[in-house]
């Protein structure tokens, strides 16, 4: 006797069960389709709305279209979702700093710093997403500010860096300004703020100081010399002119002799009587009153009294 096979699944009674169980909420249906189409306006119109913050601009990228001509302002901006991407810019200055090494015109090495305040041209913005992206900076402006450095450096001499260092500045700043423009970048200031040179050039510096200082201190010397030298002939003729002055004066008047004999004794009595105490007698030779007047005359000898006070 053969096994019975299990009877097969109604397919009949299981679609009249679901259909029985539709029937008891077919009155939310409305309500669930309203809601559905609630949040998917809801979601769209979030979607399609981005807001530019101040400082910042737009670019718009159309699936369809391609790249939009025209960019966007600050404030609210609407975008189709899934067709329209837009890109933030931010058009504000912001710096760059360059340190780079070149040759100067007399082949010395000069490393310098330059720092560039850059911001993108708001009219070139969708040229500048299309051919740069949004890392524009790094991809144009170190090696665009490292050749200008280089082709300005080398029409100055190393001195003439130093005591131009404006000029060199200003003509930095006009060469990138000009060639920027090509990227849409335009250049608001450029300035040097690291300038120093090669050791080589640092100790030729430092050994013509050092012959400078070795001229300068040779040259005082010298003229030193040369006032000492005035000085002298200057004692001399004064000396000269002294002694024959007190030639003329003998000359004319014989008592001029007997004057100065009285005032050298003077002289010697009052240093004797200030340097001790007591009484000392001093002949005509220790006053200088013995020296022979034109007359011929002799004087007489004087003594010192007490106190330094002597008489003769």
């Amino acid at each position: 006797m053969s096994a019975k096979r299990p009877p097969g699944p109604d397919f009949g009674n299981v679609t009249a069960a679901v259909r029985r169980s539709l029937g008891r909420f077919g009155n939310i249906a409305p309500l669930v389709v309203g809601v559905t189409f609630t949040g998917i306006a809801g979601w769209t119109l979030y979607n399609s709305v981005y807001f530019v913050q101040g400082g910042f601009r737009a670019v718009k990228f159309n699936a369809i279209n391609g790249l939009y001509e025209g960019t966007f302002g600050e404030g609210a901006n609407l975008a189709i979702p899934f067709l329209e991407t837009p890109v933030i810019f931010d058009i504000r200055n912001k710096p760059a700093e360059v340190i780079t090494s070149s040759g100067s015109r007399d082949l010395q090495m000069i490393n310098m710093a330059v720092r560039v305040l850059f911001q993108p041209n708001v009219e070139g913005l969708h040229h500048i997403y299309r051919n740069l992206g949004v890392n524009y900076a790094e991809t144009v402006l170190p090696s665009l500010v490292n050749e200008i450095i280089k082709s300005v450096i080398a029409q100055f001499n190393a001195a003439d860096l130093l005591q131009k260092r404006p000029e060199v500045s200003q003509r930095i700043a006009i060469t990138l300004a000009e060639r920027a423009k090509r990227f849409h970048i335009d250049i608001t200031d450029v300035s040097i703020t690291q300038m120093s040179f090669g050791k080589e050039y640092a100790n030729a510096i430092e050994s013509k100081q050092i012959a400078h200082q070795n001229a300068e201190r040779a040259k005082f010397r010298v003229e030193q010399a040369q006032q000492e030298k005035l000085s002298m002939i200057v004692l001399a003729e004064g000396e000269a002119q002294s002694a024959k002055l007190i030639g003329d004066a003998l000359n004319n008047n014989p008592a001029f002799l007997e004057l100065r004999k009285i005032e050298a004794a003077r002289t010697i009595s009052k240093t004797v009587g200030s340097k001790g105490r007591g009484q000392y007698y001093l002949d005509a030779d220790t006053l200088l009153t013995s020296v022979a007047s034109q007359a011929g005359k002799v004087s007489t000898v004087a003594s010192v009294a007490h106190a330094g006070k002597g008489f003769w």
